[in-house]
């Protein structure tokens, strides 16, 4: 258990709801390469999903993303502690990994392949504002400013569903919103449910949720049938070690050493860098009001980031901290 700060000019007692934190070895330089990581990877992942399925079956994809992921992180901490996780934890980490990866992960290579990355990245990025309604019912009912942020991005997502891809593809919109339902809740499951404690618990989320989404695919008649192209492969390559490895640790390592308003910036970041690498590499354009709608949730998120958030309600803060990223 970390132990509580003293109050010092240099090192102030954290504020009710807020994660202390107790700098180690960082500097600004390697904060602002971890910001960078996270903002990049986790950013791009979007469209790396969506380069992937073009020729990976999608459920397959994912679950197989997520199990290679998961069992290199597994291997690389119990090599470190000889650590493995008990018999409730690991039905914690399947309960965990139903939400996270397969519902959540699952929807949102599904959506893909009829919406682009840009606007799966904006559906997907309300989840902060899902688990919040969720932890309403389980830990504490939203404050007015919240409900103020909630309501403008919520706006904004009614916005992006008119006359946009998303209205073209209602299936896909609503899997969208599914999947970033399934985030919110599993995010508040995780925090209630006994996960074995820091990267072994998203080890164990990976590995079980994975391996579920791969049945799945098996289940449902997915089969990849001939090599993929080279370009899938480097992207699936790309989500299995950089998204999931590199992009974890490095937010790993902003969890303890920076503020949550620091750490959790990448939730209004990812979706201006996917709709930028979308518009770029794919050549997606946005009409005027899609423009709108994603300034509006992104400064809807923004605002739930930074809201004072008090320790039986905190949501965004904590509830990344042992799942896998998009």
């Amino acid at each position: 258990m970390q132990k509580p700060l003293e109050s010092t000019p240099a090192n102030p007692p954290a504020l009710e709801g807020e994660v202390p934190f107790i700098p180690e070895t960082a500097t600004p330089l390697s904060i602002g390469i971890a910001l960078a990581t996270i903002y990049i990877i986790w950013g791009s992942s979007f469209l790396a999903i969506r380069l992937a399925i073009a020729d990976f079956p999608p459920f397959l994809m994912s679950g197989t993303r997520y199990m290679i992921a998961g069992v290199i992180l597994y291997a690389f901490v119990w090599l470190r502690s000889g650590e493995t996780p008990r018999l409730r934890e690991w039905i914690a980490a399947f309960i965990a990994g139903l939400f996270l990866v397969v519902t959540a992960n699952g929807g949102l290579v599904f959506a893909e392949q009829t919406v682009t990355s840009g606007l799966a990245a904006m559906g997907f990025a309300t989840a902060p504002m899902w688990a919040v309604l969720i932890a309403a019912f389980w830990e504490r009912w939203p404050t007015r400013a919240e409900w103020i942020s909630l309501g403008f991005g919520f706006a904004g997502v009614v916005m992006l569903n008119l006359e946009t891809d998303l209205s073209a593809s209602p299936l896909g919109a609503i899997v969208l919103m599914i999947s970033a339902m399934g985030w919110g809740f599993g995010s508040i499951i995780s925090r209630r449910v006994s996960l074995p404690v820091g990267l072994m618990g998203s080890a164990a989320t990976m590995l079980c949720g994975g391996l579920t989404l791969t049945l799945f695919g098996f289940a449902v008649g997915e089969r990849l049938n001939h090599f993929p192209a080279l370009e899938s492969a480097l992207a699936f390559g790309y989500l299995s070690i950089f998204s999931s490895l590199i992009g974890f640790s490095a937010y790993n390592f902003l969890m303890r050493n920076t503020r949550p308003a620091v750490f959790t910036s990448h939730a209004y970041t990812n979706p201006v860098v996917a709709v930028a690498l979308g518009a770029v590499v794919e050549h997606e354009r946005f009409n005027w009001l899609e423009c709108v709608a994603m300034a509006m949730t992104v400064a809807a998120l923004f605002c739930l980031t930074l809201q004072k958030q008090r320790a039986s309600g905190t949501v965004v803060t904590e509830t990344l901290a042992t799942e896998p990223e998009p």
